[in-house]
């Protein structure tokens, strides 16, 4: 009875928490950051105090899920996320992983897909934020990440582009890799696990598990990049070995999070 009741109060919980997140991202993208175009006329301020306001508003949420019982949250190694120009490469394996990893840094930066860009509820936060949209692809997304990265901020990516589909292995994109050598830029890891599994590709939000969620984000230490680029005869082949490796090194984490 006690279990179904705050199964129960969890899937209340879980609503109230993206109703209210759906609602600040309107409130950011309608009234804040409009405002703050017009306050602050330079370009990079500007940006760099919306991702500021981000990253605040994002640790309030994150903070109003683990006080309501939604979910629970260890960070291991934040310290390794300080100051800025890092490539942040980190699995995906649930709905708020970009969200729980802005709130650990104020110069936060990510790669998201164009169509959050034009969502009436999220366009007004990703545009005033200046995130990297992917719609491009190719050498403009590119030449873009090595622009932040270069710039001071830490970048962002989810190399398999897409949340982890249970059940099946994992498979990196290529584009992550070569944002690393052709920038020479080392890799920041981050392995984020949820225990038992929820908001994963397909889950219906309501969908709670029996018991709330236990995230554990792990920041590795740095992967030089130095060893591909001089193995390897051309940037390609680099690229395609360090998608091997992070392959390796994220799937080997994954196999330990499940056992």
């Amino acid at each position: 009875m006690l279990e179904t009741l705050e199964r129960g109060w969890r899937v209340l919980a879980t609503g109230a928490c993206f109703l209210a997140f759906g609602l600040g991202s309107l409130l950011l993208g309608a009234l804040v950051f409009p405002l703050l175009r017009v306050l602050v006329q330079d370009r990079t301020r500007r940006v760099a105090t919306a991702r500021k306001l981000i990253a605040r508003t994002f640790r309030l949420f994150v903070g109003m899920m683990q006080a309501t019982g939604v979910i629970s949250l260890d960070v291991i190694g934040a310290e390794r996320l300080a100051g800025g120009g890092r490539l942040i490469l980190a699995n995906h394996p649930t709905l708020i992983d970009i969200v729980l990893l802005l709130s650990l840094m104020d110069r936060g930066d990510c790669v998201i897909k164009g169509s959050l860009g034009r969502n009436p509820v999220t366009r007004g936060t990703v545009r005033g934020a200046g995130f990297v949209f992917n719609d491009g692809g190719g050498e403009d997304l590119l030449a873009d990440c090595l622009q932040s990265v270069r710039a001071g901020n830490n970048l962002v990516i989810f190399p398999e582009g897409t949340r982890t589909a249970r059940g099946e292995p994992m498979r990196l994109q290529r584009g992550a890799a070569r944002v690393a050598v052709h920038g020479e830029v080392d890799i920041t890891p981050v392995r984020i696990h949820c225990t038992p599994a929820t908001l994963a590709k397909g889950d219906s939000w309501y969908k709670v598990p029996r018991r709330r969620a236990h995230f554990r984000i792990e920041v590795g230490e740095l992967i030089a990049v130095s060893p591909f680029i001089d193995a390897a005869p051309t940037p390609a082949l680099a690229a395609r070995r360090l998608t091997n490796h992070l392959t390796d090194y994220f799937s080997r984490e994954r196999e330990l999070a499940i056992a």
